[in-house]
């Protein structure tokens, strides 16, 4: 893969991805901020993307066993001006999703951090630093801090991420490949912090939250589809194409919560080889299939955030340093 060598100054980078694939952790930081408008601070940040991995050793040295990792992603609105490249061929910012009872909204963003750990002084060492090297180049906008729920449930009571892709599958659906040449070994990355309301879902019968998810809830054994009227969430976010052939993503999603404010939540995110499945996922599940037959978790669960960015290649931000 060649690049422009009028790209500050790169010649060719290494087709190297990110940890996407890293296993679950048991905590992790979700961290969105944009950006200053000004030259001094989009060459701050070039710079700091640049040493992210040197950053990681620094921290992650005192315990190898924590397996520390940051995962840095770009919004479409940052793009060109932190990397001085075109777009990849579906970056652009997350389009707020209206259906006839709730909506997808759209929130500002130009870098996601993703950081994970087995311990969380990690994470919270990590991303102290990492604003501290940020300084006022950048607002921080969302902030979240997860953790791993029991047997990797979510706060709602049911085990989250069983449907990821394993092993060969993996990287053919979390991963940017031939189709984007120039982009290959990227992720799509979307966002979204859901608030639920456990109050209104503890009143709900065991069989009906079921239905509503499409599992059971102990086991976590898959139900049968419905024939007809509501589709649960499990098939709403269930994504074949015109032949047939079903494509999906790579989801890292964590509990949080803070029992004494009365928030309690999932924190969604989604990688993926194609923006266009995680759209098509989220138009199913707010705008509904056929339209009106929306995802019955969003009576319980509230979306609050909602943005779009895309996670290059180890090489290509090791060649942002200026």
């Amino acid at each position: 893969m060649t690049n422009d060598p009028g790209d500050h100054g790169w010649q060719r980078v290494p087709i190297e991805p990110q940890s996407v694939d890293a296993p679950l952790s048991r905590s992790a930081v979700f961290l969105v901020v944009t950006i200053a408008d000004s030259d001094d601070a989009h060459a701050n940040v070039r710079d700091v993307l640049s040493d992210l991995s040197g950053l990681v050793k620094t921290v992650g040295f005192r315990d190898l066993n924590a397996h520390l990792s940051c995962n840095v992603a770009i919004g479409a609105a940052a793009w060109t001006r932190v990397t001085g490249r075109k777009l990849p061929a579906e970056l652009h910012p997350f389009p707020a999703i209206t259906g006839g009872v709730h909506t997808a909204v759209s929130t500002p963003g130009d870098l996601l951090f993703h950081i994970r750990a087995e311990r969380s002084d990690f994470c919270f060492e990590f991303e102290r630093l990492l604003l501290d090297s940020l300084g006022d180049a950048v607002a921080v906008e969302d902030e979240v801090t997860g953790f791993r729920y029991f047997d990797s449930r979510d706060l709602l009571g049911f085990v989250d991420g069983t449907a990821n892709p394993t092993g060969g599958d993996m990287m053919g659906s979390s991963q940017v490949g031939a189709e984007d040449p120039e982009y290959a070994g990227g992720s799509y990355v979307v966002v979204q912090k859901y608030l639920h309301d456990l109050n209104k879902w503890g009143s709900l019968p065991v069989p009906s939250q079921e239905g509503v998810i499409g599992r059971t809830k102990l086991e976590n054994l898959e139900l049968d589809d419905a024939e007809h009227g509501q589709k649960s969430h499990k098939t709403l976010a269930t994504i074949t194409d015109e032949n047939g052939v079903e494509h999906d993503i790579l989801r890292d999603n964590m509990p949080f919560g803070r029992p004494g404010h009365g928030e309690f939540g999932t924190y969604f995110i989604g990688y993926s080889g194609r923006l266009w499945v995680i759209e098509k996922m989220l138009q199913r599940m707010f705008v509904g299939d056929p339209v009106g037959s929306y995802d019955r978790i969003l009576d319980f669960s509230t979306a609050a955030t909602g943005t779009t960015f895309f996670a290059p290649t180890r090489g290509m931000l090791d060649a942002l340093a200026t």
